[in-house]
């Protein structure tokens, strides 16, 4: 009897590893993780003081509220408007570690500190403020001395368009990550929300706060003025907030879907290892 040779199987090829983060990506990446997480916490004990949000230059509790978050009777609710949501046990009206009934916008597991202090929690703010502003500033400066901002951020004229937009934008709801050589640089819609957070949030965040600075309204009155008073100031910067969190949240559930592992060691070492490209799959 003869036996017939069994035919090798192919190894599947060594994935590449790339260098895709430097070393003050990676740096300010962790410290302003840290920093915004304390700002933000810090930031809904703040607002618990005055759980509402209004336009212009005035604003008091017998004034209309476009954004109100509190309790009605033994009801908890977010109005935004005239459209009134409940939301009792989440926000307004929310039980407590001890068992306790609270009536207050957001609860304590969300905000720093977890009792209700509004002295201490702009201690907080205020304190972790300069430490985002600074490394805000240092990594804006050397991203732009090094070309990161203008070499792997900025979208090009060729992804900019719609149908190449369109394209990613299927991609990632139906969760085709890019994988191979596509997955090397940021894909459109990570740079546009990239930039977006960079250049359009932050400096939102830290010009509102500004406004509503006492301090700075004495030394620098036209900050207000371009908001149009302080309470449109702090609407504007709640919203800046809701973004922030937006963005956290996408960006973590990306991180997930695409290997945790791979992604977070990338953001240590800077190293990242491409995913095993799919069977016929071109980079666009």
């Amino acid at each position: 009897m003869t036996m017939e040779a069994a035919s090798p199987t192919p190894e599947a090829p060594a994935r590449r590893v790339v260098y895709r983060h430097r070393l003050a990506t990676r740096i300010w990446h962790w410290i302003n993780a840290a920093v915004v997480f304390v700002m933000i916490m810090s930031g809904l004990m703040i607002f618990n003081a005055h759980p509402r949000l209004y336009w212009g230059k005035y604003g008091a509790n017998n004034d209309r509220a476009w954004l109100q978050i509190g309790a009605v009777g033994e009801r908890g609710i977010v109005q935004v408007g005239d459209a009134r949501i409940p939301t009792t046990g989440v926000l307004g009206r929310w039980t407590d570690g001890d068992g306790r009934v609270q009536n207050r916008a957001f609860p304590s597991w969300a905000t720093i500190p977890s009792y209700y202090s509004l002295a201490d929690a702009r201690r907080w703010h205020l304190a972790f403020a300069w430490l985002l502003v600074i490394g805000a500033a240092g990594f804006w400066l050397i991203s732009l001395a090094n070309r990161h901002v203008t070499g792997d951020l900025l979208p090009t004229r060729k992804e900019l368009a719609p149908r190449h937009l369109w394209q990613d934008i299927k991609d990632h709801a139906r969760l085709r990550l890019p994988t191979g050589e596509a997955a090397a640089t940021y894909n459109v819609l990570q740079k546009i929300s990239y930039v977006g957070v960079l250049f359009l949030l932050l400096p939102l965040l830290v010009l509102t706060g500004l406004a509503m600075s006492p301090g700075m309204n004495a030394a620098w009155p036209w900050v207000l003025d371009l908001f149009g008073g302080r309470q449109s100031a702090r609407s504007i910067h709640f919203l800046a907030m809701a973004g922030m969190v937006a963005f956290i949240l996408v960006h973590v559930t990306m991180v997930v879907l695409a290997g945790p592992l791979n992604e977070i060691r990338s953001m240590i070492t800077g190293r990242y290892r491409l995913p095993a490209a799919r069977h016929g799959e071109t980079p666009r």
